[in-house]
């Protein structure tokens, strides 16, 4: 294995000016760093994490508490919080996090302190006061991804506005007769995602003046889910509306499925619309509000990196609202008189 010191030999300099060149840190000429670099890729010598971990009493490693791994939104978040760093220079530790007491107290007693994470980054994970307290008391910054957290700084979509933009958007087609199809409001995200997005749903329709009854159906927050929600909202041809407000991409995909079985043409019997940004929607060709999930990604990193750099006060809990798009495409148009 070849070490620090052949690298300091082949380059004719010192051990320790030859760390300060590879890490960045400390003042070394351009000329000498370029040659140590150049002597370090000759001998494909690669640094000790742990060396520099000692030495810098820094992991180049950020963690990411997540609820889900295997979800299209969460893992579109991942990929681009580890391009970003990736970029940067670090490591990426994934911790999938449940409600369950004795899991999160092992996790912000044990992982995250023992591990040696930099940084930690919540996605849609709520964090409470006490476990904000034991991070920040360790030096450890925290961002937080999907709402707000009391003294950490976030960033997160309004979620009721974006709701209620796709709605105005099929009113302004002349849609009157609008479903909402979304998450089940007694399984509720951190957050308060669902509610929140039928709240935005049900404003843009008082606002216009075509609240109803029937308005909602819930089932889970997936393709499955749309598609068994869609089967009940279409099954009655004489009640049947003409559009359909999905609460995500992928509940809208599985509308779209049902409504083909069903013999539908959509936008022509039935326009729908998603949120998210989901890459499917384009294959679908669906209208969805595109929240940009891997660009949360990576504003998360820049603002754990920044934290890190020292643009940190422990009592900063700046929010950061995200612009949301609406990305039109062949799945709504006016309805047919």
């Amino acid at each position: 294995m070849i070490t620090l010191n052949e690298v300091a030999r082949l380059a004719g300099v010192s051990k320790s000016t030859a760390s300060r060149a590879l890490s960045g840190r400390g003042s070394v000429s351009a000329a000498t760093q370029s040659r140590v670099s150049a002597a370090a890729t000759e001998l494909g010598f690669v640094a000790s994490s742990a060396a520099e971990s000692l030495a810098t009493g820094r992991s180049r490693n950020v963690a990411v508490v997540t609820p889900f791994i295997n979800r299209w939104f969460y893992s579109e978040v991942i990929d681009g919080v580890e391009s970003a760093l990736i970029g940067a220079g670090y490591d990426l530790t994934l911790y999938r996090l449940t409600d369950n007491v004795d899991q999160r107290k092992q996790l912000f007693d044990y992982f995250l302190v023992r591990k040696g994470v930099d940084a930690v980054i919540a996605l849609t994970l709520f964090i409470s006061d006490d476990e904000v307290r034991r991070l920040r008391k360790l030096g450890k910054p925290v961002v937080g991804v999907g709402g707000l957290i009391p003294h950490v700084p976030t960033l997160s979509i309004d979620d009721v506005v974006t709701a209620r933009r796709a709605t105005e958007h099929l009113i302004e087609l002349g849609h009157r007769r609008i479903v909402h199809v979304g998450g089940d409001q007694e399984r509720q995200l951190d957050f308060e995602v669902h509610s929140n997005r039928l709240k935005g749903f049900r404003i843009a329709l008082a606002d216009a003046g075509l609240s109803q009854d029937d308005d909602f159906y819930a089932d889970d927050f997936d393709v499955p889910g749309g598609y068994r929600s869609a089967q009940k909202v279409l099954a009655n041809a004489s009640n049947r509306p003409t559009a359909i407000v999905a609460g995500s991409d992928e509940i809208a995909l599985g509308v779209i499925m049902a409504a083909r079985e069903l013999g539908l043409d959509v936008p022509r019997d039935l326009s729908v619309i998603g949120i998210d940004g989901h890459p499917l929607g384009e294959t679908f060709g669906l209208t969805t509000m595109n929240q940009h999930p891997a660009n949360q990604g990576s504003l998360a990193v820049a603002q754990a990196l920044a934290q890190l750099g020292g643009a940190w006060d422990d009592t900063d809990d700046t929010h950061l609202e995200l612009q949301v798009d609406l990305t039109l495409r062949s799945s709504t148009a006016p309805p047919v008189a």
